[in-house]
């Protein structure tokens, strides 16, 4: 009897020891490729301002991002139920290094913008595999730790990835090549994974008219993050070189607003557990506008006050699409949830590919500040909303203490692949 508790114990320590093993190895597979990632979208705005593309045709450009990212969450589950999650990821980080590879040979708007797609369906593809593998690879005693972790990582990595435009590139290739070598380096930790993860199933199919009948508020915050968040990561870099700003500053800009989100992000979940998350949302919304506002008035003033508004912007309107989907998990059923999350990542996606083409319409009309206007008039527009549905429906709703940490906007949610069902 002994001996067979010995043996239990010792398979079960084995177990443990490689589920944490799986986790660190993931963190460091998603460290590679949101770091390649951070710098892809900076790089690919900057060398669109380099070649004098316009700031309408660079949002044409960088929206194939999303675009890609819609295809490949309705197509990467099926993937991996065919071929299974290393293949996919190894098929899919090969695409996306060549693509990265392919972009400088040819100075053309479209086939920039097609490479773009390819991108965004490849690096959305890679980002379901690592998400639905640390799904399984932790437990319920420790999911929240991990998926928190897994925030703090992304942010970070996605951050410090915008520093790497500073790497001296006389010829025009270097940082492509850095990019390319990143997201195939992304590979090479997945495959030492001890263990297989499963597609995430069981999830009831929701429409979105139940989301809208359940909570109207997430479905427009889902859509104006969409539309904002995208246009500032891809059409950022532009207002920055537009503003004056040297390339070292511009990464600085850039690298600092997901950063600051790593300190913001788990106060004001803790927060919005306490209190109506419609009135958090309100209040971050129209904090946001009222700081993409004053920032018109600091463009002549030093760099670092305006790098410094920039930051204090992201940081408080980042975190607003995980309350967008907490408050949206709060009025539906258990069941619901994973379906409805994977409708909410297709509404983002759809901002998200109208975003820059819209800010990049307004700045070609009113100048570099059009994109600070547009910042101003989305975040104005979904705080209006929130303080419309607040009047509607005064009473405060008790929120259920859902983990507002386990989504991302930068990210395509494991939940995702629920469409694939």
């Amino acid at each position: 009897m002994e001996r067979k508790i010995v043996g239990r114990v010792t398979i079960l320590d084995h177990t443990c020891a490689m589920a944490r093993y799986s986790i660190w190895i993931l963190m460091v597979c998603v460290a590679l490729l949101c770091v390649g990632q951070g710098l892809s979208g900076s790089l690919i705005g900057v060398r669109a301002q380099a070649e004098d593309f316009g700031p309408d045709v660079t949002g044409f450009i960088m929206s194939g991002y999303s675009a890609g990212l819609l295809l490949s969450t309705f197509m990467t589950p099926h993937l991996v139920k065919s071929v299974g999650h290393v293949r996919t990821f190894a098929g899919l980080a090969s695409i996306v290094s060549t693509a990265v590879l392919l972009i400088p040979l040819w100075i053309n708007a479209p086939f920039w913008f097609l490479m773009r797609v390819v991108s965004g369906f490849c690096t959305a593809g890679l980002y379901i595999v690592c998400e639905s593998w640390l799904n399984t690879a932790s437990t319920n005693r420790n999911r929240g730790q991990m998926l928190s972790l897994y925030m703090i990582v992304t942010y970070g990595s996605l951050g410090a990835g915008q520093l790497l435009l500073n790497v001296t590139d006389t010829s025009g290739f270097s940082r492509f090549i850095i990019v390319s070598a990143l997201l195939s380096l992304s590979l090479v930790p997945l495959i030492l994974l001890p263990m297989e993860a499963p597609i995430i199933k069981g999830a009831r199919l929701v429409a979105i008219d139940e989301i809208w009948r359940a909570s109207p508020l997430a479905v427009i915050g889902a859509m104006g993050c969409g539309l904002a968040q995208s246009a500032f990561f891809a059409m950022g870099p532009v207002y920055g070189l537009t503003a004056g700003l040297p390339l070292v500053y511009v990464s600085i800009m850039m690298a600092l607003p997901p950063i600051g989100v790593i300190f913001s992000q788990y106060p004001i979940g803790l927060i919005s557990d306490r209190f109506d998350r419609r009135t958090i949302i309100l209040l971050l919304s129209a904090l946001s506008a009222a700081v993409a506002a004053a920032t018109l008035f600091t463009s002549g003033f030093a760099p670092i006050l305006f790098i410094g508004m920039l930051t204090a912007f992201g940081t408080i309107s980042l975190p607003i699409y995980s309350l967008v989907i907490a408050h949206a998990n709060d009025h539906l059923q258990k069941e619901q949830v994973l379906g409805a999350s994977a409708k909410l990542v297709l509404l983002y996606g759809l901002g998200s590919m109208i975003g820059p083409i819209s800010v990049g319409l307004a700045m070609r009309q009113m100048g570099g500040e059009g994109f600070l206007i547009y910042m101003v008039a989305v975040y104005g527009a979904l705080a209006v909303f929130a303080f419309w549905r607040r009047l509607l429906q005064p009473e405060q709703f008790r929120c259920k203490g859902n983990e507002v940490l386990k989504v991302s906007p930068v990210t395509t949610p494991a939940g995702a692949g629920t469409l694939g069902d």
